[in-house]
């Protein structure tokens, strides 16, 4: 699971069968700190989360898990929102 801030929508006509109904959006990954940490991604919606909401997300095969249908070919899910993130630094 990673950390995301929603930064943008994705409009496409056509999505293979498993997304028929499933909105896509840009995430922007983020550190701990909430700092960016690499590019902006697509992320299939299961949660209803909408530009600037921070989310989580999972990736790879798991993010497949996270829709109706297994197996759907995406990279990334957005699983939930985040209220609190506290990093901390003690040992």
């Amino acid at each position: 699971m990673y950390l995301g801030r929603v930064v943008g929508t994705v409009v496409a006509q056509t999505k293979a069968e498993g997304l028929s109904g499933q909105k896509l959006l840009l995430v922007q990954p983020l550190d701990h700190d909430q700092k960016p940490n690499g590019p902006i991604e697509a992320a299939v919606d299961t949660v209803r989360a909408g530009p600037g909401d921070l989310v989580f997300l999972v990736g790879s095969r798991e993010a497949s898990l996270a829709l109706e249908e297994a197996f759907v070919p995406v990279d990334a899910a957005i699983v939930g929102f985040v209220d609190s993130v506290h990093a901390g630094g003690g040992k």
